[in-house]
């Protein structure tokens, strides 16, 4: 039976997962599960993981590193307890020859014993924090998922992996910048502070009402745009690459970890045996 958004706001982290990994649920996870981390993916052949890991080190604000398998281990073990890469994500992208092939809601049918997932902190983390400081978030009030835009801000390279950096847009009240800036830099590991806030044409958007990915979101008046770098800055470096195969999630559509949203460092923290506590 299929679970609507509604429903999974009530749920805990393990029933949520339950739900993607049963097909029940396969849309936006913005507003779900707070206090812990959500996570971008990645999943690509272990011959380009060094290059992606050196990728992901020179681009620590669109590509905060959180976990990462062992080849050809579908268990993401260092990110909680009976995660599978293959079904617990809402819905997959395929990037073949570095364009997207097709959309999926599981990828057990084509996992390689070769592939290694990164997973990287989400911009949706530090939106629960927000919330609770009385920040309003119109795409979680109207249930769409956030505005994405491709910049005019270079990435490092490293290997085949290049291009522009994604930003995702909120629209905040003015007399709430501070405080938006100053919640969301707490949150280094879900892609920190701001990269730019005020006029979009400055980071090379056109057309504030036309995201490249996610839905568009109005800006009221006394409102100002705040950019954020994003977890979509690798498929943009995938694209370029052009590996033969290589898996993302949908924009949007996260990984729910079992990292706490405050962890100072999730890729040291969680590398520890499991008997640290992730069930608790």
């Amino acid at each position: 039976m299929a679970s609507s958004y509604k429903d999974l706001k009530a749920m805990d982290r393990n029933s949520i997962r339950a739900a993607i990994r049963g097909g029940a649920y396969r849309s936006h996870t913005a507003g779900l599960a707070p206090k812990v981390l959500q996570s971008n993916l990645a999943i690509l052949p272990e011959r380009y993981a060094l290059d992606f890991m050196r990728f992901c080190q020179r681009n620590p604000k669109p590509c905060p590193l959180s976990g990462v398998s062992d080849t050809g281990n579908p268990m993401m073990f260092t990110l909680g307890h009976d995660i599978d890469i293959r079904t617990d994500v809402p819905a997959y992208n395929i990037y073949r020859n570095g364009k997207l092939s097709d959309t999926v809601s599981d990828i057990a049918d084509i996992w390689q014993d070769d592939l290694v997932a990164f997973a990287l902190g989400c911009s949706f983390t530090f939106e629960h924090a927000l919330m609770h400081s009385g920040v309003e978030l119109w795409h979680i009030e109207n249930n769409t998922t956030v505005p994405m835009f491709r910049s005019n801000i270079e990435t490092v390279p490293s290997g085949p992996f290049h291009g522009k950096m994604v930003v995702s847009m909120r629209a905040v009240p003015a007399n709430q910048l501070e405080l938006v800036s100053g919640i969301s830099r707490r949150f280094p590991h879900a892609h920190g502070g701001p990269v730019h806030t005020g006029d979009p044409a400055q980071i090379g958007i056109k057309d504030i009402a036309s995201p490249e990915w996610g839905d568009p979101a109005p800006v009221p008046d006394g409102h100002v745009t705040v950019f954020w770098a994003c977890g979509v800055t690798p498929q943009v470096a995938i694209e370029q690459a052009g590996l033969p195969i290589c898996i993302t999630h949908k924009p949007g559509h996260m990984l729910i970890t079992d990292v706490p949203e405050d962890a100072e460092n999730p890729i040291i923290q969680n590398s520890r045996p499991q008997t640290t506590g992730f069930d608790q």
